[in-house]
């Protein structure tokens, strides 16, 4: 099996692409070891003592370095729990239940009813245009609302801490949001 790696714009983290499909839905985000225990995956990337982040995107894996830590000589550590994962079959996620898992609905974040058909553009211009775009930095954004004119987006994998994700915010996808949502005045990372 061949691993392929690709910068990112985000120097402390690097995508990897096991030719291979990571997630059939959807993307998650590993900020901390403890969060990792959900996956077999993830749990064994940041075993290296070397990671301050994971990202399971639909065909790759993001891995943020931890502050001093050169690609150089990490990348073969996370390239060898790679190998070994594929390989072996195992599953990226521990069976478990869902029963304790409740997500409380932020109220600064929650729309207006009136402002259901903007949420509804805005949420397809995010999921057609910028998503994907994102994805091939191995990130993410995902819509968390809108409010008096303000989007809200969170960044995930290389987009979470890069530094050019200010200006990817500000100079790209409020001018695009701008351009086909005139309500919108701006954007914000949540």
């Amino acid at each position: 099996m061949l691993i392929q790696t690709e910068t990112t714009p985000n120097p402390a983290t690097l995508k990897f692409l096991p030719g291979t499909t990571v997630m059939d839905h959807g993307v998650r985000d590993f900020a901390t070891p403890e969060e990792a225990e959900a996956s077999p995956l993830a749990e064994a990337i940041f075993s290296t003592g070397e990671v301050q982040g994971v990202f399971f995107g639909r065909d790759f894996i993001s891995v943020t370095a931890a502050p001093g830590v050169e690609w150089r000589l990490l990348k073969p550590q996370v390239l060898e729990v790679l190998l070994d994962h594929f390989a072996s079959g195992a599953p990226l996620f521990r069976a478990g239940s869902a029963a304790g898992i409740s997500v409380a609905p932020d109220p600064e974040m929650e729309s207006d009813p009136a402002d259901d058909e903007i949420v509804a553009q805005i949420r397809e211009l995010i999921d057609t245009r910028v998503r994907p775009a994102v994805a091939q930095d191995g990130g993410d954004i995902v819509y968390r609302g809108f409010r008096e004119g303000t989007v809200y987006l969170a960044l995930h994998g290389a987009c979470s801490g890069c530094p050019s994700s200010t200006m990817t915010l500000k100079q790209g996808i409020e001018s695009l949001l701008k351009h086909y949502v005139p309500e919108v005045e701006t954007v914000e990372a949540v």
